[in-house]
């Protein structure tokens, strides 16, 4: 049987997936990409060798990345998504009746292609919603030209290697920022909280100098392994955390289709084991 093996960390650490149905194999213009189906987590994508999402666990990480900011916010009705070919995130973003408009700025035509093709159970039909402007550029270049304003940014994007890289850069947060409204939010997902705790670190180092209110959260996701996944939440034009609990009604009113997210777990995420916290301490004393 074959195998895809990720390579995780250096060589310290690696995960494999067996490749019961090889889908695709090839390179786009700006990376490795592969497609194949597993029995255990049934399509994986994967890009430069690093599993992106799959179709079995997509739905935490994807309901965590995007219901926590549009919770958020209130009532969001523009949404910029940076990255997130797989078109997870503008799924879930769809969900809520009161979305006017997503602006979807990816990269890679080659993974968007494979989506709408062979990942329907994680994009379903957002592709081809009326209220999505898909944009095929670099989100570094879209966030520093456009005149464009948004209620909510979300950076769906890889890890910080490859076309990824910039999209943790210092000169693409202040970017985000200036595309933000008056009290706008922003959220994106910064890696294992154990195994890859400098991705954290150095966004939450940046993001507090751009943001008014910056803060991790977590969630459990099989696939991302190296204990909790986290992602940053940060804030325009106002601090501290909003009481998701006090968003009970409104999330049973607009009556969303979840498996993970709920108000309850969004207030709980942002309740951090103390490695998480000492970590991130130590880094801002060094």
């Amino acid at each position: 049987m074959n195998y895809f093996r990720e390579e995780l960390y250096g060589t310290s650490y690696l995960q494999s997936l067996s490749i019961d149905r090889p889908i695709f194999s090839g390179r786009s213009e700006h990376q490795k990409v592969m497609l194949f189906e597993n029995r255990v987590f049934g399509k994986v994508l994967a890009l430069d060798d690093i599993v992106q999402t799959t179709e079995k666990d997509e739905f935490i990480y994807h309901e965590m990345l995007v219901h926590v900011p549009i919770f958020a916010y209130q009532k969001a009705r523009k949404v910029l998504v940076i990255g997130g070919g797989d078109g997870g995130a503008i799924e879930e973003i769809f969900k809520h009746p009161f979305i006017d408009k997503v602006v979807m700025v990816e990269i890679d035509k080659m993974v968007v292609n494979l989506s709408k093709k062979y990942l329907r159970k994680i994009c379903k039909s957002a592709f081809s919603d009326k209220r999505l402007e898909l944009i095929l550029e670099d989100g570094v270049k879209y966030v520093s030209s456009t005149r464009e304003k948004f209620d909510i940014v979300i950076v769906d994007s890889p890890d910080p290697i490859g076309p990824g890289k910039m999209l943790f850069s210092e000169e693409f947060y202040h970017g985000v920022h200036n595309v933000l409204k008056d009290k706008g939010v922003f959220a994106r997902q910064t890696g294992s909280s154990f195994l890859q705790r400098r991705e954290l670190q150095e966004s939450m180092k940046i993001l507090n100098k751009i943001f008014d209110f910056v803060a991790p959260y977590v969630a459990a996701v099989p696939t991302y392994v190296g204990g909790f996944f986290t992602f940053v939440l940060g804030l325009k034009g106002r601090k501290g955390l909003p009481d998701f609990l006090s968003m009970r009604k409104s999330f049973e009113a607009f009556d969303l289709e979840t498996n993970y997210f709920s108000p309850e777990i969004a207030n709980a995420a942002f309740v951090l084991p103390r490695y998480i916290h000492k970590s991130l301490s130590n880094f801002e004393e060094t």
